[in-house]
């Protein structure tokens, strides 16, 4: 069954400040995950629509996901829980869908009345807030909880934010931190 995200994001934040607020509206941090996934072209390939095999060290997810608008509400996902990201990444290379790339990431994760507010770090972006929740209302009333106005809210996924910067993650067949860069 598909489900329909809803979730924003504000760019550029102060990790500190957010931390301290999220503390002081009484957020339960949920932990710290390093991400590893996959991502693949669907046949035939779509520009806004793909697959991604991820893992955050405790769970993995097979999704497909696809965009039909940059709103809150534009992001429409199909999504089940695999055993194991190596084996599935070996069935699906046995079927012949390669991946056209690797991606890692760490996130930071809290939830606050039920809505899930993610400190996000990408190689070469700066820190994010991902703020995903049951609808398109609650994500605006928890933006500004977080003292965030609606009008600098975002539904750009990462590969718009890549781009954003110079960098086509469809031509990236590898995107690792380096060093000290978290």
């Amino acid at each position: 069954m598909s489900n329909i995200e809803h979730e924003a994001k504000v760019l550029n934040i102060n990790t500190d400040e957010l931390r301290s607020r999220l503390a002081s509206l009484g957020a339960k941090k949920k932990g710290m995950f390093t991400f590893r996934r996959y991502v693949f072209d669907t046949i035939p390939a779509s520009p806004n629509r793909w697959v991604r095999l991820r893992s955050d060290g405790t769970e993995t997810t097979l999704t497909v996901k696809e965009i039909s608008s940059n709103n809150i509400d534009g992001t429409e996902e199909w999504e089940v829980v695999v055993s194991d990201i190596d084996e599935t990444l070996t069935i699906l290379e046995k079927i012949g869908i390669s991946a056209r790339g690797y991606q890692e990431n760490t996130r930071e994760e809290y939830e606050l009345d039920g809505v899930q507010i993610a400190i996000d770090h990408w190689p070469r972006l700066q820190p994010y807030v991902e703020i995903e929740a049951s609808d398109t209302k609650t994500v605006v009333r928890v933006a500004k909880l977080l003292g965030y106005s609606e009008d600098i809210l975002v539904a750009n996924n990462t590969s718009d934010l890549y781009l954003a910067i110079g960098i086509d993650l469809k031509e990236v067949a590898e995107l690792k931190f380096e060093g000290d860069e978290q």
